[in-house]
């Protein structure tokens, strides 16, 4: 951090100075807008973007009013989960899914556990599908709903208050320290968790992976890259973090277990 940089805060927090807030504000606004607009990416239409961004002000003020620079942290990668806790916190609040997109969602997370662990691996849409007694198209349809109705990410997973890097855009799947609910297990057996499940991915799922998570590319771009419409890499999109998120607390249960 620079040192005018820690001028600044240090001042700020001997002065509480309204018109040093408001500057301060400004310089890392762009963050609140960034991480509204990856929130944004899924969630149903009738969720305003600049909805998002008011959700997401509320937690700059609140990392502006905590954020301790003699810990030698950078305030953005700091900011950055205070801003996307305060947009989940009321995000959550909505219930956009009917009660039996909820069942189905969960018959789905545990026929996907259940193959998982017989076979010992992630389970393919066929496998799901049979499982379920329904067709691959039918679950096809139930991951576009729940695309529409939920706010699923990986950089949710693992988005944690601490870190020294600084970001240029949000915390890469590499990058990003893990949350609460992994926070007893290394960081390292998480990420080596991580990478297993996603080499186990078709070749299609993968890639929308890499280029969302590592190459920050809209699933507009995404779309275009693999010559598919957007809706449908979203349905992927849904899909995969919904498996690798269900195979990630199962394994995570088990290095638990073993400890």
């Amino acid at each position: 951090m620079h040192e005018d940089e820690i001028k600044m805060w240090k001042k700020f927090k001997r002065t509480k100075s309204l018109s040093l807030r408001e500057e301060i504000v400004k310089k890392y606004l762009y963050l609140v807008k960034y991480v509204a607009g990856r929130v944004a990416i899924g969630l149903p239409p009738n969720v305003e973007f600049n909805d998002l961004v008011s959700y997401g002000i509320l937690g700059l003020f609140d990392a502006i009013n905590k954020y301790d620079v003699s810990q030698g942290n950078k305030f953005e990668t700091y900011a950055v989960s205070r801003i996307r806790g305060s947009i989940m916190d009321e995000l959550r609040k909505l219930d956009w899914a009917p009660r039996l997109l909820r069942k189905r969602a969960r018959e789905i997370d545990r026929k996907c556990k259940e193959l998982e662990e017989k076979n010992g691996r992630l389970a393919t849409d066929d496998e799901v599908a049979k499982g379920l007694k329904i067709s691959t198209e039918d679950l096809n349809s139930i991951y576009s709903d729940l695309n529409s109705t939920t706010f699923l990410s990986l950089d949710e997973v693992w988005q944690n208050d601490d870190g020294n890097k600084p970001i240029s855009r949000l915390q890469t799947i590499e990058d990003s320290l893990i949350t609460d609910q992994f926070s007893f297990v290394h960081q390292s057996e998480v990420k080596e968790l991580l990478a297993e499940a996603i080499d186990q991915l078709p070749e299609k799922e993968k890639l929308v992976i890499v280029l969302y998570y590592y190459e920050n590319l809209t699933l507009r771009e995404i779309g275009e890259i693999l010559d598919v419409s957007e809706s449908r890499v979203c349905q992927i999109h849904t899909k995969v973090v919904t498996r690798l998120r269900g195979h990630l607390m199962r394994r995570v249960g088990h290095l638990t277990l073993e400890a």
